[in-house]
């Protein structure tokens, strides 16, 4: 089997942009950030709203799929695992990620593909999923020979809820000396597994990503903070997180070489510790189109950076550089030739 840079596993998702009110909202129970919905509902929303699925400005989607796509049109050698339905949702998600470039190793389900609606709501955005046949992936669909020819493995951190499917490929991975990354995707998922990603950061060779809040979120969680600090503007997030929140991050990776966890910080750029260091590489922000796969970027050109033998300061500013052109699109749907010049610097 081919030796692949970048294997990706997670939930393949298609992500579906749609404008809706509050009252549209509040009828369909779109009331949180970030939500699960059943596939009825989903399809109760396509109809209500008219659109028609093969015309709906929409991409592949779901973290590490993100991940494998935009790896590839850097020119990695990138590869994604997952579990999608036999409709046309499935078909265009397919149809999509090959076109990337991204090598496909699919397993097929009478569960239908899953849908993400990312809805902009009176100016804010909240995501409604139904993820549908991605929630069947469990440990018998990974290919072992596929695990141990990747250089890094990706997981998309929604399958922590997958115990077996996690611990599998960190044991099988981590005995041939093959690092994974995962990012830990909601504050949510922070909140409940802190403890797990904790035990898994001790125990195998890891890279983390959190963004502001789930960082704060793993602080307080691990800390058991009864007491959360409010903030009032991105600035004052950056500072709780130097702080407070890298002191504790430098303890755990103190005087070893993994876990390496990287804290994205949108516009205010991002933090990478790393045995016991703390490295700041700042950016400069844009007014965005759509944040969504902006911080999935991040991790894929940080990632392929790091296989290519960058520094981790240069694999901060190659993240926050290639997660800007992001920005001006509608989730990862971007053509490559975007992406060209920062291939170039991979080479």
């Amino acid at each position: 089997m081919e030796k692949t840079e970048l294997l990706c596993i997670g939930n393949p998702i298609v992500d579906v942009f749609v404008d809706i009110d509050n009252n549209f909202a509040k009828k369909y129970g779109i009331l949180d950030p970030v939500q699960h919905i059943d596939f009825d509902r989903a399809e109760a929303i396509l109809q209500e709203l008219s659109v028609d699925f093969f015309h709906a400005e929409k991409c592949s989607g779901g973290g590490a799929a993100n991940v494998a796509k935009i790896a590839s049109m850097l020119g990695m050698k990138a590869a994604f695992s997952g579990c999608i339905g036999q409709d046309e949702t499935a078909k265009f998600f397919e149809k999509e990620m090959a076109g990337a470039g991204v090598s496909l190793y699919l397993e097929k389900s009478g569960e239908k593909t899953g849908l993400c609606f990312v809805c902009n709501t009176d100016g804010s955005t909240r995501f409604a999923a139904s993820p549908g046949a991605a929630l069947t992936l469990n440990e018998t669909n990974v290919n072992d020979e596929l695990l141990c020819n990747a250089e890094v493995v990706v997981l998309d951190g929604y399958i922590l809820d997958r115990r077996p499917l996690v611990q599998h490929i960190l044991l099988k991975t981590s005995k041939r000396g093959i690092p994974a990354a995962l990012d830990v995707a909601s504050v949510f998922q922070v909140k409940s597994k802190a403890e797990e990603i904790l035990t898994y950061s001790r125990s195998f060779p890891l890279i983390i990503f959190m963004n502001a809040d789930e960082s704060i979120a793993f602080y307080n969680t691990v800390r058991k903070a009864r007491d959360e600090a409010a903030f009032t503007s991105d600035r004052e997030k950056e500072a709780f997180i130097l702080r407070e929140v890298c002191p504790l991050l430098k303890i755990i990776t103190d005087g070893e070489l993994y876990p390496i966890i990287a804290v994205k910080l949108g516009s205010r750029g991002a933090i990478i510790i790393a045995g016991g260091n703390v490295y700041h590489e700042e950016t400069f922000s844009i007014i965005p189109r759509n944040t969504v796969g902006a911080g999935d970027t991040f991790c894929a050109a940080f990632i392929s950076a790091w296989i290519r033998g960058k520094s981790l300061s240069e694999c901060a500013v190659l993240g926050n550089k290639v997660a800007r052109e992001i920005l001006e699109v509608q989730g990862t749907h971007i053509k490559s030739g975007k992406l060209k010049k920062f291939a170039k610097m991979l080479k």
